[in-house]
């Protein structure tokens, strides 16, 4: 039988880890990189590089033929380049390279298209009413996507943690200074293995429920949404670091709370970190002795 072939877009700390689990599966797997170092790395890694950047239409070659695809192109705010040119602008110069429109297609979204700031529950069918640029941006690209794809499928992703990427607020935590947050809003969060797991099981199965592929979009999150108090808590407590202190005077709300069940229910997806309780001692552990 011939090895399906995967092209991602954005083979960065969700994505190499997808691009992981589909060769070990028995897959080929190429992938899209702007930075030639990068691209050495990827061929280290088994992966066939594809020099070329999705913000630059011009640079961006003929994409070679695939039986699936992953967008998950992130934003690099040291790049200089504008948010919609790579979110929404670079999304359309990569299906315009495209060999085929008739391929799964994965997007990689954001729970921050949700604008609710007052601890409620959301799922699919919430209103997505983003207030931030970035959200907006990742909403304007799901339905781009969506329109162009027959087989589009969309995972909005809460945010990710793991070895590697264990918050940038590890070293304030050491040193005891405030987090310029309200201690008791709520977080929303899925670790990088459970991400990755997610993304495959949309790109290589077929639901277990029907009527699942009439909605074509699911949220992508841990089994419990978590207050910022708690999860710093936890981390101090893995780090050896004193409690955190919060800001008092943050006015950002409560957030809200994302849910998971029709991930699990229609694809029969389960998690190997259901929580931060487990997720986050490993992702430490495994970073201290990476």
């Amino acid at each position: 039988m011939t090895a399906r072939r995967l092209l991602i877009a954005g083979c960065g700390y969700l994505g190499q880890r997808v691009a992981q689990r589909w060769r070990a599966a028995g897959g080929i797997v190429a992938a899209l990189t702007r930075r030639p170092g990068r691209a050495a790395e990827l061929a280290g890694a088994g992966i066939t590089p594809i020099l070329g950047d999705v913000a630059e239409a011009e640079a961006l070659p003929p994409l070679p033929p695939c039986d699936a695809v992953l967008f998950a192109v992130g934003y690099d705010r040291t790049s200089g380049v504008p948010q919609r040119r790579v979110y929404v602008d670079g999304l359309r110069n990569f299906l315009g390279r495209l060999d085929s429109l008739d391929v799964p297609l994965l997007y990689i979204s954001s729970t921050g298209v949700y604008s609710q700031s007052r601890g409620e529950w959301v799922d699919e069918d919430s209103p997505a009413e983003p207030t931030r640029e970035g959200g907006k941006l990742c909403l304007e690209a799901e339905q781009m996507v969506l329109q162009a794809m027959r087989h589009a499928r969309i995972l909005r992703l809460a945010g990710i943690y793991g070895p590697g990427r264990l918050i940038a607020r590890a070293e304030q935590l050491r040193a005891g200074a405030v987090l310029p947050y309200r201690g008791d809003a709520w977080l929303n969060l899925i670790h990088v293995d459970d991400a990755a797991s997610a993304a495959c099981a949309l790109l290589e199965n077929e639901p277990v429920s029907e009527g699942a592929m009439v909605r074509r979009l699911w949220l992508g999150v841990d089994d419990r949404p978590v207050r910022r108090s708690e999860f710093y808590g936890r981390l101090a407590e893995c780090l050896g670091a004193p409690p955190p202190r919060f800001a008092a005077d943050d006015d950002g709300g409560l957030g809200k709370r994302c849910s998971n069940r029709r991930l699990r229910t229609e694809w029969g997806w389960s998690l190997r970190y259901p929580t931060t309780e487990t997720g986050l001692p490993q992702a430490v552990h495994e970073a201290r002795f990476a």
